[in-house]
C-alpha cells in the first residue's frame, strides 16, 4: 500500500493519512478483510509520528471502514460508501481551491455553471 502525503497542505498529517485510506479502500487498492502494516512501519514510510497514524487509524475505526484486533492488527471492514468517498473528494477540491484564492461560495458557483 503506497500512501503519500502533501506537505504543503494546510489539513492536519491525521486528516491526510484518514483520506489517502479512505481512498485506497474507495477505489479497491485495498479491500476487505486485507490487512494494513503495522502503525510504526506507516509512520515510518510517510516520515511522520506513529501517534498521527494512530490518530487516523482510530477516525477510520470510528467510520466503521476498519477493524482492529488484538494480536492481528489492523483490517479493512468494508468498502467506503460513495457518500464518504465524495465527501472525502470534496474536500480535498476545496483545499485545494483555497490554495489558489477561491472561496467555498465561487466552488460552489463553478459546480452550479457545469452540465
Amino acid at each position: 500500500m503506497l500512501l503519500t502525503l502533501d506537505l504543503n497542505d494546510a489539513r492536519p498529517l491525521h486528516e491526510q493519512v484518514a483520506g489517502a485510506i479512505r481512498r485506497a479502500i474507495a477505489d479497491g487498492s485495498i479491500g476487505p478483510g486485507d490487512r494494513l502494516p503495522p502503525a510504526r512501519d506507516l509512520a515510518d514510510a510517510l516520515g511522520i509520528n506513529a501517534n498521527t497514524v494512530l490518530r487516523a487509524l482510530r477516525e477510520l475505526r470510528d467510520e466503521g471502514l476498519l477493524e482492529f484486533r488484538r494480536g492481528r492488527g489492523v483490517s479493512v471492514a468494508g468498502r467506503a460508501d460513495g457518500r464518504a468517498l465524495l465527501v472525502q473528494r470534496a474536500h480535498d477540491l476545496l483545499e485545494e481551491a483555497r490554495r489558489y484564492g477561491y472561496r467555498r461560495e465561487d466552488v460552489i458557483a463553478i459546480l452550479e455553471e457545469l452540465p
